[in-house]
């Protein structure tokens, strides 16, 4: 049986349906936790049980998944890893690594309970804050978080037509990348996607993730993790790392190398995600997260993609305002400078020790 996190009432008064108790979540209830999280109109990939044994064993950082139950039903789940350290501070989010998170319940009572239970284990273990990565509104009041906002769109069986949705100079760009003979290769392994990632990142001032996360990330999730290179003339010039829940797609950690610039290989692998996607019945394209006026945020909007706000909604605890840990943040730009002159290999060495407090 699940330990229980709060003293809920399991019956309510007569002829009234019981109370939701909340329970932390353990490895026997991993497949009725996703099974909800799938048939939940807001559940995410991100939602998924499999981020609880990914963040334990990549960066062994304490994971607290609480769901609710009513009669041996599970009505609500929410999935929180806390992040602790002396330069970004001390944390409580949902969920660690990923963009979006919170509470997901089949109803007001389940939802209340999981907010409850998450700003009591946030007063405990005396956080600066407690963060929900919303898709949507809550509503509930707390302060909010306006810096991101996410990108998705429905994609169409026809190809021809999923080209021509996308706008004329985009699309030039696609037919650029075709044009200079770029190849796509899924692969199996990470080592070939983490030098190209590595050196993307380091190019942006960003540390990287250290290559057993990525690993970890596929041995998890499994075919629901895939890693698609583009080549050209044998040699990797750009590789994505995405990730599949329902009809969805979600390019997650991209990166390329120069040389792809002028062969328009960033260009060519979306379009070749998206090509292959189709073909496998998928039907939402999700290009992710961008802070509103980056690059990233121009790039998806090229491609005929509007962006939605996201509401990343915070119970503040030792804080007295958000947390700021983000590049916009200006006592992060110095480092972010000195960053993209490291050697690749030294920041492929210290990046993993930094990358894994930013979460």
């Amino acid at each position: 049986m699940s330990e229980s996190v709060l003293s809920n009432k399991s019956v309510g008064k007569q002829g009234e349906e019981a109370n939701p108790e909340t329970r932390h979540l353990q490895p026997v209830d991993y497949s009725r936790w996703d099974e909800f999280v799938t048939g939940h109109s807001q559940g995410t990939f991100f939602h998924l049980s499999g981020w609880k044994e990914v963040v334990e064993r990549s960066f062994r950082f304490p994971t607290f998944y609480l769901y609710t139950e009513r009669n041996g039903r599970i009505t609500g789940v929410l999935p929180l890893g806390q992040l602790k350290s002396l330069l970004f501070g001390n944390s409580l989010t949902s969920v660690p690594f990923c963009v979006y998170g919170g509470i997901i319940a089949s109803d007001a009572a389940s939802e209340a309970v999981l907010r409850k239970a998450a700003c009591e284990l946030a007063e405990k273990l005396n956080v600066d804050a407690l963060e929900f990565k919303n898709r949507e509104a809550s509503n509930q009041g707390w302060p909010v978080k306006d810096l991101y906002v996410t990108f998705r769109k429905e994609i169409s069986a026809d190809n021809d037509e999923n080209l021509k949705a996308i706008p004329r100079k985009q699309r030039a760009m696609v037919r650029k990348g075709i044009k200079a003979g770029l190849q796509s290769e899924s692969v199996s392994g990470c080592a070939r996607f983490f030098r190209i990632y590595s050196e993307s990142v380091r190019n942006l001032g960003t540390p990287v993730m250290p290559l057993r996360y990525f690993e970890t990330l596929r041995e998890v999730f499994g075919d629901r993790c895939e890693v698609l290179m583009i080549t050209h003339e044998g040699t990797d010039i750009a590789g994505v790392m995405s990730f599949y829940f329902r009809d969805e797609v979600l390019p997650y950690y991209g990166g390329s190398i120069p040389l792809a610039r002028n062969l328009k290989g960033n260009d060519f692998m979306y379009w070749e995600l998206m090509r292959q996607s189709a073909e496998r019945g998928i039907r939402i394209f999700d290009y992710g997260r961008s802070k509103e006026g980056a690059g990233s945020y121009s790039f998806k909007k090229n491609w005929g993609f509007t962006p939605e706000p996201m509401h990343y909604e915070y119970y503040l605890v030792k804080s007295t305002a958000i947390p700021e840990v983000n590049p916009n943040n200006p006592k992060y730009r110095m480092f972010i400078n000195a960053w993209k002159k490291l050697p690749l290999a030294v920041a492929n060495r210290v990046g993993p020790v930094l990358a894994r407090k930013l979460g």
